[in-house]
């Protein structure tokens, strides 16, 4: 799943056919349906487990960093230059989020489980819902048209006004 799920953010999951996801795996395309009925069944597996990582990686963080502290840590950590030049190893949101919009029900109630559990998280730290919504989207927004961009000025751009952007809204919270 962890290879598979590397390629299918780097290329795009539908993108990436079955025997290319297996192959990166170590798989054959036969041992495939030994564990999923079809392509939509690993999506949705693959979604679950990346999302997970995820939310494993800000649940730690904030163990270590609580309130304004930790937003800025978040901010640091997931507004750089190197989540954006590789995505097999960052969030998987900009890299797939447009794909779970066209894909099942069930991944999508999975997608919106995580981002729900991340959601409770962001808020728990900035102390307002919507805040922590719009944080959250600001940061997976800035990764998606950082790397939609033809240079590197221009993606930098963007990351250094979306986390200027944040901080200010994080700072007129009052984020503790």
């Amino acid at each position: 799943m962890k290879t598979s799920g590397a390629l299918a953010k780097k290329n795009g999951f539908s993108a990436s056919g079955v025997d290319a996801l297996m192959e990166a795996a170590g798989l054959t395309s036969g041992a495939f349906y030994n564990h999923f009925g079809s392509k939509a069944e690993l999506f949705t597996e693959l979604i679950a487990q990346e999302l997970d990582h995820s939310l494993n990686m800000i649940a730690v963080d904030k163990t270590e960093h609580t309130g304004k502290d930790w937003t800025e840590y978040q901010l640091r950590r997931y507004l750089t230059w190197k989540h954006v030049q590789s995505p097999q190893s960052g969030c998987a949101i900009p890299s797939l989020g447009a794909e779970v919009a066209r894909a099942d029900k069930a991944t999508k109630k999975k997608f919106e489980e995580a981002l729900k559990r991340a959601h409770e998280i962001w808020a728990s730290q900035v102390n307002d819902d919507k805040i922590a919504w719009a944080a959250i989207a600001q940061l997976v927004g800035a990764i998606l048209l950082a790397r939609a961009m033809a240079t590197e000025k221009t993606g930098k751009e963007v990351l250094e006004a979306s986390k200027e952007f944040l901080e200010k809204a994080m700072a007129s919270q009052d984020v503790k």
